[in-house]
């Protein structure tokens, strides 16, 4: 059996300064994403055409768009990068560009030119989930976000506040903490016995 030996992590993107290259569907469906999960993402969208939505999205975002075709020039001080241009030699560039300059770089739909990938993301209050398929199957991570929207319940980020307060008043060395705390949160992953 395969294994998905991605490692998954969250990102400041408010700190970090990203690249979209592309201003079709697919650079709004990338940038829609992203501010999703990341309202307060520092980003720039570099194309010489681009969709009026984006164009409206840039408004109310934190946006800068670059009406011009992509150059090197753009990766200056860039952290992560998404192309997503429909010229597959385009995106095959800022790939290359990107590897010469160690920013890590996702090519939309083709996974042997990504370092990273945009899997399906669940988000209550301070409670995120992120589901991978290894770049595989986008809809399989759709469906699986769909689950755990409905399974994980609304009051989570309550109980995330409360046990970050109660964490606050436990004494002890941090092995004592964690085995207080897991006490507490046992009865997350207790089944019921009929």
């Amino acid at each position: 059996m395969e294994r998905n030996n991605l490692y998954p992590i969250f990102l400041k993107t408010s700190q970090l300064k990203v690249l979209i290259v592309g201003g079709g569907n697919v650079g709004l469906e990338k940038l829609t994403f992203l501010l999703k999960s990341s309202p307060d993402a520092n980003v720039q969208l570099v194309s010489l055409s681009i969709m009026q939505e984006i164009m409206d999205f840039a408004k109310t975002a934190n946006i800068s768009i670059v009406k011009e075709v992509y150059d090197k020039k753009y990766l200056l001080g860039k952290h992560m990068v998404i192309a997503c241009t429909d010229d597959v030699s385009i995106n095959e560039k800022v790939y290359h560009d990107c590897r010469e300059s160690n920013i890590l770089v996702n090519v939309a739909d083709n996974p042997p030119f990504c370092d990273f990938y945009m899997g399906g993301i669940v988000t209550k209050g301070n409670v995120k989930v992120a589901i991978s398929t290894n770049g595989k199957s986008p809809t399989t991570a759709k469906r699986l976000r769909q689950f755990f929207e409905d399974v994980i319940p609304e009051n989570i980020d309550d109980m995330v506040k409360n046990l970050n307060e109660y964490r606050k008043t436990i004494k002890g060395d941090f092995e004592e903490k964690v085995t207080a705390l897991n006490k507490v949160t046992k009865s997350l992953i207790d089944k019921k016995k009929d």
